[in-house]
């Protein structure tokens, strides 16, 4: 029997090992969470114990080793994916967050508040945007991805993109950001698809670890056969931060999480869908 601490920061259990498991499969747990057994007071992460070990674990996709057919692997995953279930992104990403409440919403304050100072930099706040806006969000969609697939993510990670793809994310960002501008200039409707269809391109490239132009290729094919419903999901997520934000400006800092780890389970479930039976 254990006891856990949910993210409200209040103790459910005592429970079967059984419960936590569904839990741990559900998302309304992770490995992070806080547990005891019945009978101790000591409190330690879920992942400590033998019993969960592995438990709630989603192996991560394999890597790019050396090149990639982008139409290839975007053909693969499409046939592979399921609809999206846009409900179920949002709220697959409100459990995450109350499953480990305080880290998801801190590591997200940090990395928005470097970002916006960043940005704000006289003269170097346009060439960080342009620049840096991929390695940020790729770090921190990477945090989100590992809390997802039950692996120990620390603070750290959120900065990742500084690391592990530094180049890459920054060509990335670089070519994402003048192509959705040329769009939105030119016709407007070319911009608007070309900012949806690239939402994967940071991801695939720190997850996968695609070329920045294999990466572009892989998001934009593999949404494009899902367009409309991957719009709908970020048209939501964007109304829902923005509630966060006229509702309490710090409330943006609760439905932030939750609208990026919507996008990290809209992620997930195109870029990482579960083999053909």
């Amino acid at each position: 029997m254990f006891t856990i601490i949910g993210g409200d920061g209040k103790e459910y259990g005592p429970v079967t090992t059984e419960q936590v498991r569904a839990w741990l499969a559900g998302g309304r747990a992770n490995l992070d969470t806080k547990a005891k057994a019945a009978g101790s007071e000591e409190w330690r992460r879920v992942g400590d114990f033998p019993e969960f070990s592995g438990a709630g674990v989603t192996p991560p996709p394999p890597v790019a080793t050396g090149p990639v057919d982008a139409r290839a692997m975007a053909d693969d995953l499409i046939a592979r994916a399921a609809p999206l279930e846009i409900s179920g992104c949002i709220s697959r990403g409100w459990a995450l967050l109350k499953s480990d409440f305080w880290p998801i919403v801190g590591a997200t304050f940090v990395l928005s508040i470097v970002a916006a100072v960043a940005g704000s930099i006289p003269f170097l706040g346009l060439i960080a945007s342009f620049l840096l806006t991929g390695v940020f969000y790729g770090g921190l969609y990477y945090f989100y991805l590992k809390k997802i697939r039950g692996q120990p993510a620390e603070f750290g990670d959120v900065f990742s993109g500084f690391t592990l793809a530094f180049g890459p994310l920054v060509v990335t960002s670089l070519l994402v950001t003048l192509l959705t501008t040329v769009g939105l200039i030119c016709l407007i409707l070319p911009g608007i698809y070309l900012a949806v269809a690239y939402s994967f391109a940071y991801l695939l490239v720190i997850d996968r670890k695609l070329e920045f132009w294999t990466a572009m290729e892989v998001s934009r094919r593999v949404i494009s056969a899902q367009w409309w419903r991957v719009f709908a999901l970020l048209i939501l997520g964007a109304l829902l931060a923005l509630l966060g934000l006229i509702g309490l400006i710090i409330g943006v800092f609760v439905t932030l999480p939750i609208c990026i780890g919507a996008v990290a389970y809209a992620y997930e479930a195109l870029c990482n869908p579960p083999p053909k039976a």
